[in-house]
């Protein structure tokens, strides 16, 4: 084997909701999360799961958890609305070192192409240590979306998704190298940060 062997990483993934977690209905915010990492990522992927009710104590104290275990990634599903119990975003900026606004930005960009109450998602990113902590929206079709962006059907971008700069932002702060399968979402580097591809 030529090349190098892609990288694992480990990341965190999160799904906030009082009735899911109280299993009122079953959550599909964790398994929309990790079928479409696994589809875009090429790293072997440790995923550490949690399904926990929208309490900004628990919610703050999990994404610490994840963190301090080593996740390079964490991406949060749900409660990020102008709803009482919507706290997702309080409790991300409770631990950040750094806000990242333009993840946010973009999320909203994209899901106004399709609704126009996407104005009152609330979507933070931030990063805490070596970790990136991104909001995603609850259903899994806008998870997707707004990771992935819109594609013309020739597959032509219409709408940069966001996981375009995560891997260049998880170089930046020290975290493992991220290889896209670009048929999925292609990852932006600087060439001077393109590393010769495993085959």
């Amino acid at each position: 084997m030529t090349g190098h062997a892609y990288e694992p990483v480990r990341i965190g993934i999160v799904s906030i909701s009082d009735r899911a977690s109280s299993g009122v209905y079953e959550d599909k915010g964790l398994p929309a999360l990790q079928a479409w990492l696994q589809r875009a990522l090429r790293n072997p992927i440790d995923f550490e799961p949690r399904l926990i009710p929208d309490e900004q104590a628990a919610i703050s104290a999990a994404l610490i958890a994840l963190v301090d275990a080593g996740c390079a990634l964490v991406l949060t599903t749900g409660g990020t609305g102008p709803a009482l119990r919507d706290v997702t975003p309080e409790a991300t900026l409770a631990v950040a070192h750094k806000e990242m606004p333009g993840f946010g930005e973009q999320m909203r960009q994209i899901s106004l192409r399709f609704v126009p109450t996407a104005i009152l998602s609330r979507q933070v990113a931030v990063i805490r240590d070596k970790s990136l902590i991104i909001n995603l929206p609850g259903q899994p079709k806008s998870i997707a979306e707004t990771l992935e962006g819109l594609k013309n059907p020739d597959g032509t971008p219409v709408v940069p998704g966001i996981f375009a700069a995560v891997p260049y932002c998880i170089d930046l702060i020290g975290g493992p190298y991220l290889e896209t399968d670009d048929s999925v979402c292609k990852a932006f580097r600087p060439k001077s940060a393109i590393r010769a591809s495993a085959p």
